[in-house]
């Protein structure tokens, strides 16, 4: 894979002192002034020769003169004038995007990707600044309504908890409902949208899966990027899982985070080839039963086919993907949902002995009273047995849309633990617009008092 580089700034130093923010404005303001005069001397010059040659002037053709006078944001930021992604400005110079044979189907290889996605950030400068640190989180439901008479409040619900998550970390986020490929039902669905995502956002470096059945439930963690940075997919498993025995439970395909790479596009390519939309799935479903042992049904499935490519082809893929197990990438919710009560009660108590961690502020700011709170959990540990807030509780074998739960469990228990498990997520939310759920399973709010919870 080769990286664009972000290490250069977009801005030039001097090795003069730096000014002070009112002689920024103030150099900004009259560079502004003197550039207008001159447009305008400009604009005049063009107007006078244009009117010996035609009348009127076409407005298009205006519209032209006006773009090259006044130049965009994006290219007025590199000096100090501007700052953050320019979403308004897209230069007329050729990108991939003007490829007639472009496509976005999973079903089309791409080629020299991370070549195009260099020059698309080369053309957008604003946007390069933090590109290796960029997420896009996408997540997806069927189409048509829920057969379950509170799935669609439950999805929403679930929507919301990513939408939160998302704003307070400064990711964006899609939510699909389409099926990109009818033909990649289930759970293969996920990747035409994961493959669709990666070129319209070219400015993304990472696209983050997170299925509808999970939810944040420590809405302060933040994704430890740096730990990642030699690999290009980060799925939740255990490699003795894997490779001793062969289990399609070593790894969980729900919840995963995949570079925007030509790597990730070469890999998707093999993965899709396992689904219904190719003529060899009844084979590739025969292949995964016979080879991974504990498989308990002869379809194709993304999930055992990733078990299958790390095993049968590890020195392919696998010094590339990494197996998180440190923490919750995404957690069974059986083993959570229990323990969220003794959560909260150790979270009351650190914050009782901790000013900073109840001191009130702006949602903009939570990254950094997350940060602060790390020093309190050095004794708290991570995943099963642990009294962290786990990163992400997934709902799996419950299904919220249909309603047909796995058997093991009551329906009760799953509705249940999504309610808890949401109140629990939503008042970390509600606190910093002063309210919290008094109960986890009660949906009204009620006021919290000024350093609570002393």
């Amino acid at each position: 894979m080769v990286a664009p580089d972000f290490s250069k700034s977009q801005t030039s130093s001097s090795p003069m002192a730096k000014p002070t923010l009112r002689h920024k404005a103030s150099a900004c303001l009259a560079d502004g002034f003197l550039f207008l005069g001159g447009a305008l001397v400009a604009l005049l010059l063009v107007w006078t020769l244009w009117s010996f040659i035609t009348p009127s002037i076409n407005p298009s053709d205006f519209d032209s003169i006006n773009a090259q006078l006044n130049p965009p944001s994006d290219v007025s930021s590199s000096q100090g004038c501007h700052r953050g992604p320019s979403l308004a400005y897209d230069p007329p110079d050729v990108t991939f995007y003007d490829d007639p044979k472009l496509s976005y189907s999973i079903q089309k290889p791409m080629k020299n990707w991370d070549e195009k996605r260099r020059q698309w950030l080369k053309r957008h400068p604003s946007f390069a600044s933090g590109a290796g640190e960029r997420v896009l989180l996408l997540t997806a439901s069927q189409p048509a309504p829920c057969r379950n008479p509170i799935g669609d409040h439950l999805l929403l619900r679930f929507f919301k908890n990513k939408v939160d998550y998302c704003r307070i970390h400064g990711y964006d986020i899609f939510y699909n409902n389409a099926l990109l490929q009818p033909e990649m039902f289930a759970y293969w669905a996920k990747l035409p949208v994961v493959r669709a995502a990666m070129i319209a956002h070219p400015e993304a470096e990472w696209i983050w899966w997170v299925d509808s059945d999970a939810m944040f439930t420590d809405m302060e963690f933040k994704l430890p990027l740096e730990r990642y940075k030699n690999h290009n997919l980060i799925v939740h498993g255990w490699a003795h899982l894997i490779y001793d025995r062969k289990s399609w439970t070593g790894l969980n395909a729900g919840v995963f985070l995949i570079r925007n790479c030509q790597w990730s596009m070469d890999f998707m390519d093999v993965w899709a080839s396992m689904g219904p939309q190719t003529p060899n799935y009844e084979k590739w479903g025969q292949i995964l039963k016979s080879t991974i042992p504990d498989k308990l049904f002869p379809e194709s499935d993304d999930q055992t086919g990733l078990v299958y490519l790390l095993y049968k082809e590890k020195e392919k893929w696998a010094d590339k993907i990494y197996l998180e197990a440190e923490y919750y990438f995404e957690g069974y919710w059986e083993e959570i949902v229990t323990t969220f009560d003794n959560i909260t009660g150790k979270y009351t108590e650190m914050e009782k002995g901790a000013g900073e961690l109840r001191r009130r502020h702006a949602e903009k700011v939570s990254e950094q009273y997350g940060a602060f709170r790390e020093k309190y959990l050095k004794d708290a540990g991570n995943g099963k047995g642990s009294w962290r807030r786990p990163f992400i509780t997934h709902f799996t074998g419950c299904q919220p849309c249909s309603g047909d739960h796995n058997q093991m469990y009551s329906g009760g228990s799953c509705w249940d633990g999504m309610r808890k498990a949401l109140n629990f997520a939503d008042n970390q939310v509600l606190r910093k617009y002063g309210f919290v759920h008094p109960d986890a399973l009660d949906p009204s709010v009620s006021e919290v008092p000024y350093d609570y919870p002393a």
